[in-house]
């Protein structure tokens, strides 16, 4: 499958959880309902590693380092931006995470010593500005009382895990660990996180038997988290974590799409700018360099 492809379900899938993940909020604690998800996500992923890939043995290193990526991505990043989310407008959840683009820029320089590839910087700068227009009203009416400013830590503090774990899924490509085995792996790990929470806690382990819940916990399982991960991770490795990362950028603008079609969302003048300047951050971030043209060599005299 071509990295567009990749690029574009990604965009599609993730932009769209929103409404599945409203679903998700009310009669099952939201810790449990990601032990659901991503422990039947794991699941799956296990069968079609299995199914597709060479099962190569791992050391204990290895697994290591897929344990640090499914705290990061797979449960304690998800969870945080759970519980902001009780706390916050979701656009500006939005835009904070959005800045996982400069994130994984600045970490992946100071941690794996990448060089900072400028024409990434600026059109992943020029998109969060875009993001900033489009979330303007909604962030103009934001109070940091009542819990506010927990709730911005909170955000803040799972876009930086969820930042580590991109690196660390790239880390572990580049090590040779297959995508759909880390992934499982990962997962794997990740709910076995969640689960010691609950149980520390003390949460019922429930289920919702109503329609609403099942049909999203089952879109948020095959779409939202073993084809939309595997398709991020996979892209993740071909194009590098910052560029992979500026879908976290778009989706939240389709998001905004999905929105104006099913709950009436009005645009603005500043909306409409917002969305022109994702776009052109994105053409920014996605365009390949030219190569440059070489020289021929002297002769020799």
């Amino acid at each position: 499958m071509g990295s567009p492809l990749l690029y574009v379900l990604t965009v599609l899938i993730w932009g769209s959880t929103w409404f599945a993940i409203v679903h998700q909020l009310g009669v099952v604690d939201p810790v449990v309902s990601l032990i659901w998800r991503f422990g039947l996500a794991g699941i799956i992923m296990l069968v079609f590693s299995r199914l597709t890939e060479a099962w190569i043995p791992l050391s204990r290193r290895a697994h290591l380092w897929i344990g640090a990526q499914g705290f990061c991505l797979f449960s304690g990043n998800y969870l945080l931006f759970y519980w902001a989310t009780g706390l916050l407008p979701s656009g500006l959840v939005a835009v904070v995470m959005s800045s996982i683009v400069g994130m994984n820029i600045l970490f992946g320089a100071l941690f794996f010593g990448r060089p900072v590839d400028r024409r990434v910087l600026a059109g992943a700068i020029l998109g969060l500005f875009g993001i900033v227009c489009i979330f303007l009203p909604e962030m103009d009416n934001l109070s940091l009382a009542d819990g506010g400013t927990r709730g911005l830590a909170l955000c803040l503090m799972a876009t930086v895990l969820a930042s580590f774990g991109n690196l660390l899924a790239g880390r572990n490509q580049r090590a040779g660990i297959p995508v759909a085995r880390s992934t499982a792996l990962g997962m794997g790990y990740g709910t076995a996180f969640l689960v010691l929470l609950a149980l520390v806690q003390g949460l019922p382990f429930r289920f919702d038997f109503h329609l609403p819940y099942i049909l999203s916990l089952l879109y948020l399982i095959f779409l939202g988290s073993v084809v939309a991960f595997w398709c991020y991770l996979t892209l993740l490795g071909r194009i590098g974590a910052d560029r992979a990362a500026y879908a976290m950028v778009l989706f939240p603008v389709v998001a905004l799409g999905l929105s104006t079609v099913l709950e009436g969302y009005q645009w603005t003048a500043g909306a409409g700018v917002g969305l022109l300047l994702v776009s052109a951050g994105n053409v920014i971030v996605l365009r390949k360099p030219k190569p440059k043209a070489s020289v021929p060599p002297k002769p020799v005299e």
